[in-house]
C-alpha cells in the first residue's frame, strides 16, 4: 500500500511540475496561459484557447486557423498574409519590419520600448511570441 501511495504521489508530483513549467505570465508574474509541449494553448483558468501545431499553422479553441508560422519566422493570419515576423534571436517585427517586441532566451517578453510585458517559463520563443500574437493581445 505505501508504494502505491509514493507512486501516485510522484506521478501527481510530477504531473503538477510539468503544467508550471510551461506557463506565460504577465509582467507582474500573474499566470496568464499554458502551453504544452503538444502545443496546445490554455488560458489561466486550463480552458483550451488554440492550439500551436508541429507544422506551424495556428488554431484557435474551436479548431479553426488563425494564422500560421513557417519555418523561416515569418506570421502569416489565416488569409496567408505577413503579420510579423519572428527571428532566431527573438526579435518579434510587424509586417513592416518594425520591432514590436522581444523573447529572450530566458524567457522575458518585452514590448517594443524594452518594457518587460510578460514572462515564458519551459514554453519555447516563438510560442511565446505566438501566444503574445495570437492569443493575449488580440488589436
Amino acid at each position: 500500500m505505501k508504494i502505491s501511495k509514493l507512486l501516485l504521489f510522484v506521478v501527481v508530483l510530477s504531473m503538477a511540475f510539468s503544467a508550471s513549467a510551461q506557463t506565460i505570465e504577465d509582467g507582474s508574474r500573474k499566470t496568464i496561459g499554458y502551453i504544452s509541449s503538444g502545443g496546445t494553448v490554455e488560458n489561466a483558468s486550463r480552458s483550451t484557447i488554440g492550439y500551436i501545431n508541429p507544422n506551424g499553422m495556428i488554431e484557435d479553441g474551436s479548431r479553426r486557423t488563425i494564422g500560421y508560422i513557417r519555418e523561416n519566422g515569418t506570421v502569416e493570419n489565416g488569409s496567408h498574409t505577413t503579420i510579423g515576423y519572428i527571428s532566431s534571436n527573438g526579435t518579434v517585427e510587424n509586417a513592416s519590419r518594425s520591432t514590436i517586441g522581444y523573447v529572450s532566451s530566458n524567457g522575458t517578453v518585452e514590448d517594443g520600448s524594452r518594457r518587460t510585458i510578460g514572462h515564458a517559463s519551459g514554453v519555447k520563443m516563438e510560442h511565446a511570441a505566438l501566444f503574445f500574437f495570437f492569443f493575449f493581445y488580440k488589436k
